[in-house]
């Protein structure tokens, strides 16, 4: 299912990419965008995480360098039965984290120092095992990808808006109308795949989690502490690069407040309450250590 998934996103994006092309440039503008677009997800597929890691400076640690972190890594994925991911931490106040990597064997796990800082052992424990269940599910691709490919659907569209503004393409169907609809509608469509793919990956991912991890209540705690920190504290990489946005366990920009279609995470509400309610379920916390 989730390579149905994967395959139809690409689909997706490739398509929008295309549509685009059409408007900006007609038939010959579809053709180059695309090979840009098959080019593009071909890269993707193989240095997405690469991509997303450098751009918020991640550091790869060790058991040696981070004991404490890594070893919780370590616990979680042995309960978890993966392949022990490579493990990072971001330098960044705010609180947050997330995964990615193209499959479980090639994965990597991320956490801010404002994570490490805000959280007890066991909180940062339920946190990493909702990454990891992103692993399991191998969410992390598709995430990646879509990521990857939406910042260059954001090019695209101020691109088209450059070409619109100074009459567009001769070979466009609709001229410069044809490129503004494009900057405006495209950075539009891409955020929609986006939030569809995040609302509801992030409430089964908040469930394995919690399964992995022993205590639905140590996530919900988790998260009622990064939400109030993320509000609180700017992240000026996520600010630059917002078609990341998705990948966080909470959203670090600060447009968010409802659980609307227009929102790329669930009201965080919502995901304590349903965790809370898993924790009356006949789920036996473990120990932790």
């Amino acid at each position: 299912m989730n390579t149905f998934r994967t395959g139809l996103l690409l689909a997706a994006m490739t398509a929008l990419f295309m549509g685009a092309g059409w408007l900006i440039g007609g038939q010959g503008g579809v053709v180059i965008a695309f090979v840009i677009a098959a080019a593009m997800n071909f890269f993707a597929y193989w240095n997405a995480d690469k991509i997303v890691l450098s751009m918020y400076s991640a550091k790869e640690v060790t058991r040696s360098s981070a004991p404490g972190f890594y070893g919780i890594v370590e616990q979680l994925v042995r309960r978890a039965d993966l392949p022990m991911p490579k493990v990072y931490i971001i330098e960044n106040p705010q609180p947050n984290a997330f995964a990615t990597g193209r499959n479980p064997e090639n994965a990597a796990v991320a956490a801010t120092t404002g994570l490490l800082q805000m959280l007890n052992s066991e909180e940062i424990a339920g946190v990493m095992a909702h990454e990891l269940a992103h692993v399991r599910n191998r969410d992390t691709l598709t995430m990646t990808i879509t990521a990857t490919i939406a910042g260059a659907v954001g090019m695209l569209a101020n691109m088209a808006m450059f070409i619109g503004m100074f009459g567009g393409n001769r070979n466009s169907p609709l001229g410069g109308i044809g490129a503004l609809i494009v900057a405006l509608l495209a950075p539009f469509a891409a955020m929609l795949v986006q939030m569809a793919i995040s609302r509801t990956r992030e409430y089964e991912a908040d469930k394995i989690g919690a399964e992995i991890c022993g205590n639905p209540l140590w996530l919900a705690s988790a998260l009622a502490k990064l939400e109030s920190g993320a509000r609180r504290i700017d992240n000026s990489a996520a600010e630059r690069n917002p078609a990341t946005a998705h990948m966080f366990i909470v959203n670090p920009l600060h447009a968010h407040s409802v659980d609307s279609l227009f929102s790329t995470h669930p009201k965080m509400a919502n995901r304590i309450r349903k965790l809370e309610e898993m924790a009356g379920a006949p789920l036996q916390p473990r120990p932790w250590g």
